[in-house]
């Protein structure tokens, strides 16, 4: 059976979130989070669709929704069969088209928007073949694997051959790898205890609940206020107790000076990690501020534009974790970059998954990571957040501090057809009853 594109749809999601705070951190006080959907639809006599999405925080998924659509011309009438055939040339393609590069290169809102609907292909081609997302890529050669990724640009830390050999080298123990995720799952942590906004009483609940459900790994939000962010880290550092991972998250909010002096006053609540401690773009920042801090480590990536900007970061030793993001980069083809690259500089990925969808996307990159990447858990962790998973058709599932192998086809990222009624931009249901 022939699989056409024939129309790309996009659609603009939103959830009102900020009504609880949740999500709420230094830097976005009120978010409301929100999804630039993406369907393709095809010519397939059994239904099958591809299904996508990129993150946003409310205001301004309009822009990314009408990215989508301005690419959508780039995909539709083409054949799963001509994309798969050569990813990398199809992912070009969609980054390097003459008129829409000048709106990036490869970054910002269309970079977003390319996201989703590579994100949508790669769904579209694990529910044609039967397979969870995961399990495509893990099941593919290493040659096959390199034939997804562009390495343009990054030639110069990563060569093709390079990452062949890297992934040959890995090879032995897949199938006991693959094993392992299946029967005991991939080791999380926790952000639902330690939004900005949420009261002490709610985060000591919080706290206790998810250790009670075998949770061992925190992280918490810091930065708007110095004698707050102390207070409140005592107070999770109490309630966790001395023998867990607690890590903290700036969320961009300070100048490098400012976020070495500050985590020195939190050192004493032994982080793990401070998150995205400066601009996203300072790689030299990022650098000074892991040499200052050590051993406590620095984690960024969810808002690095492209795989360069995740280049730079291995080079100059700024990042300790790699917390690639699912849908900010453009899609599965440039995350598989980012996972060599890591897999090279030897940097354990930590994927960001805090927002609707993400946990849903990022339990596939982690799996396949440790299956035919990395081959190894060592420091590795995935965040989860527990909003909005049931919206999804596949929801994530975690059990005991662990995401469970999903076991459906596709990327676990179908969103349910009354919810995307309900919550579509301005006119949904839930929107008309939060304006009265």
């Amino acid at each position: 059976m022939t699989t056409t594109i024939t129309r790309v749809d996009a659609l603009d999601v939103r959830f009102p979130t900020s009504t609880g705070r949740h999500g709420s951190d230094a830097m976005h006080t009120d978010p409301d989070y929100s999804a630039a959907y993406v369907v393709l639809r095809t010519d397939r006599a059994d239904g099958i669709e591809g299904h996508g999405l990129t993150f946003t925080l409310g205001r301004g998924n309009e822009l990314c929704v009408a990215g989508i659509e301005a690419l959508g011309a780039l995909v539709e009438g083409f054949t799963l069969y001509e994309i798969r055939a050569d990813m990398a040339g199809f992912w070009r393609r969609l980054t390097s088209d003459s008129q829409l590069r000048w709106t990036g290169p490869e970054k910002g809102v269309i970079h977003m928007a390319t996201g989703a609907v590579v994100n949508a292909v790669w769904d579209l081609w694990a529910k044609v073949e039967g397979k969870p997302l995961w399990k495509l890529l893990a099941d593919m050669s290493p040659e096959e694997m390199v034939g997804c990724v562009d390495f343009r640009y990054i030639d110069d830390v990563l060569t093709p051959g390079e990452a062949l050999a890297l992934l040959r080298e890995r090879a032995p123990g897949r199938a006991e790898r693959e094993a392992e995720m299946r029967r005991d799952g991939y080791p999380a942590y926790t952000t639902s205890a330690g939004w900005l906004g949420y009261p002490d009483d709610e985060i000591r609940r919080l706290c206790r609940e998810s250790i009670a459900a075998g949770w061992s790994n925190f992280k918490i939000k810091v930065g708007a206020d110095l004698t707050d962010d102390v207070r409140r880290a005592a107070l999770v550092r109490r309630e966790i107790g001395p023998g867990r991972r607690l890590m903290m998250d700036a969320n961009q909010r300070w100048g490098v000076n400012e976020a070495i002096a500050w985590m020195r006053e939190l050192a004493r609540f032994d982080p793990w990690w401070i998150e995205e401690p400066t601009s996203p773009d300072d790689i030299l920042g990022h650098a000074a501020i892991a040499k200052a801090l050590a051993p406590i480590g620095v984690a960024t990536g969810e808002q690095c534009q492209n795989r360069v900007v995740f280049k730079q970061l291995m080079q100059a030793g700024g990042m300790q974790f790699c917390q690639v993001d699912a849908c900010r980069l453009g899609g599965v083809n440039e995350v598989l970059a980012v996972l060599l690259m890591a897999a090279r500089f030897g940097i354990p990925v930590c994927p960001h998954a805090g927002g609707v969808g993400l946990c849903e996307y990022v339990q596939h990159l982690a799996i396949f990571d440790y299956i035919a990447v990395s081959a190894s858990l060592e420091n590795r962790i995935v965040e989860y957040v527990d909003h909005l998973h049931e919206h999804f058709v596949d929801p994530a599932v975690v059990r005991e501090g662990r995401y469970q192998a999903p076991t459906e086809p596709g990327y676990s990222i179908t969103m349910k057809p009354e919810s995307l009624r309900a919550f579509a931009f301005p006119a949904g249901a839930a929107w008309q009853e939060h304006a009265i």
